[in-house]
């Protein structure tokens, strides 16, 4: 039965608690976003004042060999990390027909009957590796977030096989292993220009949990009152994002730089074939606050629903991230105190998003 739409609690327990998602929602037919969904005004932003971000696509094939060509393609990484924190890149490993497959399957899971996908909500999913859900954190959220997923943590194959949902297991696990590799040039570049040449039981702890995940974000019919997902930044290492043709994913500059002010909002647009790189808070921290994880928001769409398959890169929930010896060593003082990563990341999943207010907590504060 269709909810109460005027009743933020009937809205809550249809979406959010029975599973029907935004997508039964949707679904129930509606003219306007209920107010349980309306974003605070000053959580909006104005998407046509946003710019574009024109800059072309890394291409990580050049990290291959030596010389130039390398060399440029390590500054390209390295000054995208330091300036808006996300980049676009091609060539990166990940098959292009598993790229449009994984698209077509996220559509086809979300279009699957409520009941389906409800056996994955937290409260009765047959293992703790996956979970469905809605918004971040429902109970704790002013508005909530205009969205469906499928959150799915990997431990190894066996288990995955084993409990990861039948209609896409197979087709994640590829995502996985064909991005690893990249993920470790990635690193190498990023930790290399730090001064730090690492070795694979470093790299290893840095890509040691690792959590993907399948995001539906329906169509919505008033996308100015509604977001996505709020104001946030990543707390792992790296994310890796598969975003479709729709669009919607905008950063927050941090800093001045050519393309744009601090403050400013910019819009990725979808790049064929390209996958989204952005800095996680813990690459943020180990780099002395030389890297900056960027705040960013989806926003939602009147004439399309969306899809976005993102992999989430973190250090083993027992590692102990600090700024780096030697980049302190060059800064004269560390920025961040030491956080054990489980800690962090328990802080940051008991709150509602706050754009990059976690990161407080590793913040030294002056004397």
């Amino acid at each position: 039965m269709a909810p109460n739409l005027e009743d933020r609690n009937s809205v809550f327990e249809f979406v959010v608690r029975q599973g029907n998602g935004v997508k039964g929602l949707v679904d129930s037919g509606l003219s306007t976003v209920p107010e349980a969904f309306v974003q605070p005004p000053e959580e909006r932003i104005g998407k046509e004042n946003a710019i574009k971000y024109d800059l072309p696509p890394i291409d990580l094939s050049k990290l291959d060999g030596h010389g130039p060509d390398h060399d440029e393609v390590a500054n390209q990484i390295v000054r995208a990390a330091e300036t808006l924190g996300f980049f676009q890149v091609v060539n990166h490993g990940v098959p292009l027909h598993l790229l449009e497959s994984l698209k077509v399957s996220a559509h086809e899971f979300f279009s699957l009957p409520p009941q389906r996908k409800a056996v994955y909500l937290a409260d009765v999913s047959p293992s703790p590796l996956v979970k469905y859900g809605t918004s971040f954190i429902p109970e704790k959220e002013k508005a909530l977030g205009w969205k469906d997923y499928i959150l799915m943590q990997y431990t190894n194959d066996d288990e995955a096989l084993q409990h990861w949902p039948q209609e896409i297991k197979e087709m994640l696990l590829e995502y996985l292993r064909s991005s690893i590799g990249m993920v470790k040039k990635l690193l190498h570049v990023s930790l290399g220009n730090l001064g730090v040449k690492p070795d694979d039981s470093m790299i290893d702890v840095l890509i040691g949990k690792k959590m993907l995940s399948m995001i539906f974000y329906p169509i919505c019919p008033n996308p100015d009152l509604t977001l996505g997902v709020g104001r946030h930044s990543d707390i792992g290492t790296f994310t890796v994002l598969l975003q479709d043709e729709v669009g919607g994913l905008y950063v927050k500059m941090e800093q001045d730089t050519g393309y744009g002010k601090k403050g400013d909002w910019i819009h990725i647009p979808p790049t064929p074939n390209a996958l989204v790189i952005n800095v996680g808070d813990m690459l943020q921290i180990l780099s002395n606050g030389k890297y900056k994880s960027a705040e960013h928001i989806v926003c939602t769409s009147s004439t399309n629903s969306r899809v976005s398959i993102p992999i989430f890169i973190m250090p083993r929930e027992t590692t102990k991230i600090a700024p780096l010896p030697q980049v302190v060593g060059k800064d004269g003082i560390a920025v961040y105190r030491e956080v054990v990563y489980v800690d962090y990341m328990n802080k940051v999943f008991a709150n509602a998003l706050d754009g990059k207010k976690p990161l407080d907590f590793a913040k030294i504060s002056p004397a």
